[in-house]
């Protein structure tokens, strides 16, 4: 057994989710992709979305659009797409779809939430997270009216990109990678490597809430890998693998604004980690 995969497993059993640790699993012990669409089903509401804090600082049972984004991210690692929860997911996304094409980043309601979940005056349609959700649907094939709109206003979007946010970048970038246009794809990528070089942090020993190239570029064959010198890569890789702490998991940058968050966002990174480690080479 890999030593940072049974640290990772041990912290897990004592603190992870349950969906958390199924995807552990499944992901580095050979368990059935099925018990983790299981895991996910109890997030997955009537309208088709997800809340009940899948997103750890959305904490209210109500459908938002990014825990829509992470409910697929699970899937898409998984290599399996469920039909009925995905046909839920799009009956969400219609109902909540602005004029323009896109979904909010985040909708009112009156359960606690980060601080920094605030709505959008208007409520207009987002790149974060309308961008990913879109990309990882084009992934899997997944043909529907809302994919065709939201691809649309993703083009868009993208064309008049000028200086967004880190999390804007990520969201189109999952785009890019799976936009069956692949022309007018690599064009919009040449124009957006520079944006993604501005606000990527390259000292992989920086401090604070800061996005390095590992996420932007996770897998060998990631879209924005080639932005990024091959040494750059190796470091971060390094200074992911020193990150796992003494109690076998990894921890987050951000605030974690109630203390149940730390744990189950934990889990979630800690089983992320993994994942990147895996597919640079950096596991057995």
């Amino acid at each position: 057994m890999d030593d940072a995969s049974g640290r990772a497993e041990a912290f897990l059993q004592v603190n992870g989710r349950l969906l958390d640790r199924v995807r552990f699993d499944h992901h580095f012990r050979g368990g059935p992709a099925g018990r983790v669409i299981d895991a996910l089903r109890p997030y997955q509401n009537s309208d088709g979305g997800f809340g009940h804090a899948l997103e750890p600082d959305l904490r209210g049972p109500e459908s938002q659009p990014v825990p829509v984004e992470m409910a697929l991210q699970v899937l898409d690692a998984t290599g399996e797409i469920d039909a009925d929860m995905v046909d839920g997911i799009l009956r969400y996304l219609e109902s909540i779809t602005r004029p323009d094409g896109g979904v909010p980043w985040v909708l009112p309601s009156p359960s606690p939430r980060g601080p920094w979940w605030v709505p959008v005056d208007g409520l207009p349609g987002s790149l974060n997270p309308t961008a990913s959700i879109a990309g990882l649907l084009l992934k899997h094939g997944v043909s529907h009216p809302w994919v065709t709109r939201a691809t649309e206003f993703c083009w868009t979007a993208i064309d008049g990109l000028s200086a967004p946010d880190p999390f804007d970048v990520l969201s189109v970038l999952k785009f890019l990678e799976n936009a069956p246009d692949r022309p007018r794809a690599d064009l919009s990528w040449a124009l957006l490597r520079p944006l993604v070089l501005s606000v990527a942090e390259l000292d992989p020993q920086a401090e604070g809430y800061v996005h390095g190239p590992l996420d932007f570029a996770p897998l060998p064959g990631s879209l924005a890998r080639a932005a990024f010198p091959t040494d750059v890569i190796a470091q971060h890789l390094d200074a992911l693998s020193a990150k796992q702490k003494d109690d076998g998991g990894w921890d987050f940058a951000f605030p974690a604004w109630t203390p149940i968050t730390r744990f189950e966002w934990r889990g979630w990174v800690t089983v992320d980690a993994l994942l990147t480690l895996h597919a640079n080479g950096r596991l057995s």
